[in-house]
């Protein structure tokens, strides 16, 4: 069991760091400082670490990161999302719950534009969330769609998550955030049910009301003209992947390319927004490679410890089996993300988690989306869920989190069905990734 002392040591002084409320990098370097004194031969084991920093920022599989960070951010700043939630609008017409299925669809299409869950839901919030309850919508109608479209930014590529965790759990890029795709629109198609029986049982939840009347030609013509070129966008990021014509790296170029063409088009280029957009994707992607930094030797301490195959073999000493094992795996994700962000949840467990999965044989695409679906719950689960707390930021004054964590319920349901849907049916998930001749 000596394992277990260095296994103990190294999470818990994590944990307790975080929960007083330390960065999560510098809770990471000040546990590796430790674990160099501890396990590493101390002086000659910074030293690995200050030269392990170059290794861990220079790897290729990093270089869409800050490029999708800055076509998500001159998206968002430019104000095309406005245009594509109005041609949206005026194509629903008087639906029941028309505003929830605006929000969804806006949402869908721009995780596939910004790859960030919390700009998504921040811009959601901030536009549909005021509109829908003055027309009297019911909170979990109106947060609900909110908190579902935000998440889908995870799995839908050009997921900024997706990179990272390709990245350090060094896993094909490019295959995993196509793999997120097809469930990410199994997902979405789920949440328009969702609203559908809301409605259907509930049709207080969301009234109707007026709206004025719009020929079929001039619902076309709004979306031929504000979301059709979004489709090109998309092709620019996802389908260059898919066939094979560009990389992750070259696809997040031609994406940042097809934005700024389109604020041409639409007239919205402004220098201060690109300033904006690149001093957005700069501080995200600074703070990004710190922490990757810190748990490269924190794996690298991880391993040296003995708690890392010490984890491994007790795991598989219960005879779990590789679905037991998965299903521990899923559940320590979903409770850690009830009082953890993504990033810091990713660099504890991966870790831990990719050696057992490799034990078992998973596929890593598929199980790398798997755990991608599993974080995305934790973006919605109290008391920490940071979506909660951006769609409280846009809500009236005396809002509970209560009230959020109620809205969100039925869409983590759904989420967790997916999850289930994508363990029984793997080709849902590696089909695409199978076109590409992974």
């Amino acid at each position: 069991m000596d394992w277990f002392y260095s296994f103990a040591i190294l999470i818990s002084s994590i944990l307790v760091l975080m929960g007083l409320g330390l960065p999560v990098a510098f809770a990471f370097f000040a546990t590796n400082i430790m674990g160099l004194f501890l396990f590493f031969g101390g002086a000659r084991g910074v030293t690995q670490m200050v030269a392990n920093f170059s290794e861990a920022v220079t790897t290729y599989a990093l270089a869409p990161l800050p490029m999708f960070l800055v076509m998500g951010s001159l998206f968002f700043r430019s104000g095309l999302g406005d245009r594509v939630i109005h041609a949206l609008d005026l194509a629903i017409g008087n639906l029941r719950g028309r505003l929830s299925y605006v929000t969804l669809g806006s949402g869908s299409i721009f995780a596939a534009l910004s790859g960030s869950s919390l700009a998504n839901a921040g811009m959601m919030g901030t536009l549909m969330a005021p509109e829908m309850l003055k027309r009297n919508y019911k909170p979990h109608m109106a947060y609900g769609p909110i908190l579902g479209a935000g998440s889908l930014a995870v799995i839908i590529p050009p997921s900024t998550l997706g990179v990272l965790l390709g990245s350090l759990a060094q896993i094909d890029v490019g295959a995993l955030l196509i793999a997120g795709l097809l469930p990410g629109l199994v997902l979405v198609s789920m949440f328009c049910l969702l609203i559908w029986v809301q409605t259907t049982v509930d049709p207080e939840a969301a009234p109707q009301y007026p709206v004025p009347k719009a020929s079929g030609w001039a619902k076309a013509r709004a979306v031929a003209a504000n979301i059709l070129p979004m489709g090109f966008l998309i092709f620019c990021v996802v389908g260059t992947i898919i066939m094979g014509i560009a990389t992750p790296t070259e696809s997040a170029g031609l994406g940042c390319m097809g934005v700024i063409a389109l604020l041409l088009v639409y007239r919205k280029f402004r220098w201060s927004v690109i300033w904006q957009s690149l001093d957005d994707a700069m501080k995200v992607t600074g703070m990004t490679f710190l922490i990757i930094t810190a748990s490269t030797t924190f794996s690298q301490i991880f391993a040296f410890s003995g708690a890392s195959n010490g984890f491994i073999s007790a795991v598989t000493g219960f005879d779990l089996g590789p679905y037991g094992a998965l299903l521990m795996m899923v559940c320590v994700v979903l409770v850690l993300g009830m009082f953890m962000d993504q990033v810091s949840m990713m660099l504890i467990t991966i870790p831990l988690f990719m050696p057992i999965a490799n034990s078992f044989g998973f596929d890593p695409v598929w199980f790398g989306l798997i755990l991608l679906l599993a974080y995305e719950i934790g973006f919605t689960t109290p008391p920490f869920g940071m979506l909660l707390y951006v769609a409280l930021g846009s809500a009236p004054r005396g809002t509970t989190l209560r009230t959020m964590a109620v809205s969100a319920a039925p869409y983590v349901g759904l989420t967790l069905l997916l999850i289930v849907i994508v363990v029984a049916f793997p080709p849902l998930a590696l089909w695409l990734p199978g076109l590409m001749g992974r």
